[in-house]
């Protein structure tokens, strides 16, 4: 309870049972939500030696050491966005827009992976069920992730979109990699049980010279199979491919691709493949037979998988606005309406539909923080696609997913630096929620204060300045570190507060005859202005160093004018006197005799000044350093009526 401001209030719930449960709850600092019930929760946080205590945080991925590396990493990629947003233009501009996008994924899948080996490392049931989980997440993200990349900040035109599209499917989708390496350390590979089955992912997956590399091993196994190995393995050498690098039309690719359509389907009516069941079918997928694809729907285990192949093998040339069509009729026929769309297909489907603002919309309801939208849809604003949508409420979508994203971030107690990153690029509303924050940090040490008060300094919120100082300050006193707690009163230039820990400072004086924090006090400089008592303080401090360095006329001018301009407090004007008696009694006259009247009238002031009740109240002790500053002053006066007349008459 100790992380509230205040004691939370008492709430009773509607329909709890008043003598059997009574909730109460407060948003603490760290927006967390503190409650009491005898509920048993299972994803609260309990709390040691406080039973019925617990703490459900707002967002809980922040405190996952694995997710943390996530948002590390992803920050550095951010502000080196931000940065270069005016360098490049063009084509240049769209390069490093995809280098960055790609940036973006490769943390994603750092982390996927050391999740990854976390749930495979650890022996906790609980605990490899959660990483199992965020591994799904992730890898879910990435997913979704590259499809953006090649849609809309890659924005590939019709041919080469396929060969993204096909890269996407490769690195997400049927591992296939396993089974390869399993039939090709078996004695027989062509006899291995899953020996078509990985022929057939390669030719799904478009893997061309991976599935003719498998099918020699069943010619060389079986001769009698080497006349259809050799024509099915030339047929898959002749597909045209429309490479990266190649400056073929599109007319020419669909030319060449009917070509050897043809030539596909004259082997299949010709029943070249009819013996061999395997090899037919493969012949079938070629020519793009969708029953034939969807017989190795188990295989390819998701819809998005079996609209890639269907592409591949019935339209290489589809353009980006023809692939709505064929996603939803992709979907139906893959799922034949046997179960509901999961929160993966909606996103993906939405994004093959080009409607960007569902893709983020979908994204925000199905994963559990904030990082992938926010990121992603700042990419999207760079590559100018989100330029028309702005929120009714004044922001537009990048901002206020940036800055809900980075509000998550400041309930870390590390991470909230990440998030100032992040409100420094918003615009319009990025300097208020950062004012609202910072305000909440935890000053815990000193340290930490110095880091956030930088931060404020350097975006000039000097309200926020003044109120970290004041915090910090308070602190100091309650710890009875005077020095540390002028120094952060100074730099919130509070005036009132500066006087009461000068006034501190003097008090202390007087008990112990000495200083504390010499270093502080001595170097001062113009900031002792910002109050009468700490410029009284300084010169006061100043005075005992030029006695002690025995620059005894040079003290005592500063040591009257200290009395003379009212600088100094009342209270302590009688150790002021009392500090003079050494330079009195000196051999060598220091005061002149007008000096000496100043001091002489400054004591009678101090003691006439009394009432009758204090003078009551004055000890032996007080008496008798009047009489002895009496007796002082006098003799020092007629000292310098004979030295100043002496001076006169000669």
């Amino acid at each position: 309870m100790e992380e509230l401001d205040v004691e939370p209030p008492l709430t009773l719930i509607p329909g709890v049972d008043s003598k059997r449960k009574k909730l109460c709850f407060a948003w603490a600092p760290g927006e967390m939500l503190v409650y009491e019930t005898l509920f048993p929760k299972e994803c609260a946080e309990k709390r040691p030696g406080c039973p019925n205590i617990f703490i459900v945080r707002k967002d809980q991925d922040v405190y996952s050491q694995t997710l943390r590396k996530l948002f590390n990493e992803s920050h550095g990629i951010f502000v080196g966005l931000q940065r270069s947003e005016e360098e490049l233009a063009g084509k240049s501009r769209k390069a490093q827009l995809v280098r960055v996008s790609k940036n973006y994924r490769s943390v994603i899948r750092a982390c996927m992976e050391e999740m990854h080996q976390l749930a495979n490392s650890t022996r906790v049931p609980e605990l490899q069920c959660q990483h199992s989980t965020q591994v799904s997440i992730l890898s879910a993200m990435e997913l979704i992730w590259n499809l953006c990349e090649i849609l809309f900040v890659e924005a590939a035109p019709a041919g080469h979109l396929l060969l993204h599209l096909l890269d996407w499917v490769r690195l997400h989708v049927c591992d296939v990699d396993s089974m390869v390496h399993e039939v090709l350390s078996s004695e027989n590979p062509s006899k291995h049980k899953d020996f078509w089955n990985a022929v057939d992912i390669f030719v799904l997956q478009g893997r061309m010279d991976d599935a003719r590399h498998l099918l020699s091993k069943e010619a060389s196994a079986n001769p009698t199979s080497m006349g259809m190995c050799k024509i099915l393995d030339d047929l898959m050498k002749k597909m045209p491919i429309l490479s990266v690098g190649n400056t073929q039309t599109l007319t020419e690719m669909e030319l060449k691709w009917q070509h050897w359509h043809e030539e596909c389907q004259r082997y299949l009516q010709d029943g070249t493949f009819s013996s061999n069941l395997h090899m037919e079918s493969i012949c079938k997928i070629l020519l793009g037979d969708e029953n034939a694809i969807l017989e190795k729907k188990e295989l390819m285990t998701t819809w998005y998988h079996f609209l890639v192949t269907r592409l591949v093998y019935s339209h290489p040339t589809v353009k980006p606005v023809e692939l709505r069509f064929y996603a939803q009729s992709s979907m139906d026929l893959f799922l034949g309406g046997e179960s509901s769309w999961e929160p993966l297909d909606s996103i993906l489907m939405a994004a093959f539909e080009f409607e960007i603002h569902q893709v983020i919309k979908e994204c925000s309801i199905a994963l559990s923080n904030w990082w992938f939208v926010a990121h992603l849809t700042d990419l999207l604003d760079h590559c100018k696609l989100l330029q028309s949508h702005n929120l009714y409420f004044g922001s537009n979508m990048r901002e206020f997913l940036l800055l809900e994203y980075a509000s998550g971030l400041f309930s870390h107690h590390s991470l909230w630096q990440l998030g100032v990153d992040y409100f420094d690029h918003c615009p319009e509303y990025g300097k208020v929620y950062l004012e609202l924050h910072i305000e909440r940090i935890p000053l815990n040490t000193e340290q930490k204060a110095l880091k956030v008060l930088r931060i404020c300094e350097q975006r000039q919120m000097h309200e926020q300045v003044r109120s970290i100082c004041k915090i910090m300050a308070m602190k100091a006193v309650r710890n009875n570190r005077l020095g540390s707690a002028l120094s952060w009163s100074i730099r919130a230039k509070d005036a009132a507060f500066a006087t009461l820990i000068s006034d501190r400072f003097l008090k202390d004086y007087c008990e112990r005859g000495s200083f504390s924090d010499l270093d502080l006090i001595d170097n001062l400089g113009p900031s002792m202005l910002l109050s009468d008592r700490l410029t009284f303080l300084g010169k006061y401090r100043e005075f005992h160093r030029l006695y002690g360095e025995k620059r005894f006329s040079e003290a005592a001018k500063l040591l009257l004018m200290l009395m003379t301009a009212h600088i100094a407090p009342c209270s302590f004007w009688m150790t002021l006197l009392t500090d003079a008696l050494p330079l009195l009694e000196q051999k060598e006259v220091i005061f002149s005799a007008e000096q000496t009247y100043e001091l002489m009238r400054c004591l009678e002031d101090l003691t006439a000044g009394k009432t009758d009740n204090q003078k009551l109240q004055v000890d032996d002790v007080e008496t008798t350093k009047v009489e002895i500053l009496r007796l002082a002053l006098a003799r020092n006066l007629a000292r310098a009526i004979v030295k100043e007349g002496t001076l006169e008459g000669s």
